[in-house]
């Protein structure tokens, strides 16, 4: 796989004090956003409403995380898990996502997602655990070094 953009190798730092909000469909399409998201995601709100949540689906996130995830949605209504996503400029950034159904009227109308930043330590550990993941099932990796930046 190769990648064109140096962009691509560059993260945004989700602020320990902000949480990402957005809500889709059952087909996962987004329907609502909040500004951190739109923010953090680079793009503006009216680019991702509409269009499908893995419109932030990095190349780096194995297949199966989001098999995994529409399933355990499928069959417990909720999914948590460690997630890169891919900005508009082709940076990144991780997440930490909760995902649970919304019902209204005892009927599921959509699902809502949270997403909190997470440690440095942890986006290490699940680089790594992902491109394991991705090399078993014969995906195509890359390697990214990490060093934490201290002032």
């Amino acid at each position: 796989m190769e990648y064109n953009s140096s962009n691509f190798l560059l993260e945004t730092i989700v602020p320990s004090e902000e949480l990402i909000v957005s809500r889709t469909d059952l087909k996962g399409n987004i329907t609502y956003v909040n500004d951190t998201f739109a923010e953090i995601s680079g793009y503006e709100a009216n680019e991702l409403i509409g269009n499908p949540h893995s419109i932030v689906r990095h190349p780096d996130m194995p297949k199966a995380i989001f098999s995994d995830l529409w399933k355990e949605l499928e069959t417990k209504g909720k999914w948590s898990g460690y997630v890169k996503n891919l900005r508009k400029d082709q940076g990144y950034y991780w997440v930490y996502a909760e995902i649970s159904e919304v019902h209204k009227d005892g009927k599921l109308v959509e699902y809502k997602s949270i997403r909190t930043p997470m440690s440095f330590e942890k986006k290490v550990e699940y680089q790594v655990k992902y491109d394991q993941l991705k090399l078993t099932s014969g995906e195509l990796i890359r390697h990214v070094s990490y060093t934490e930046y201290k002032k």
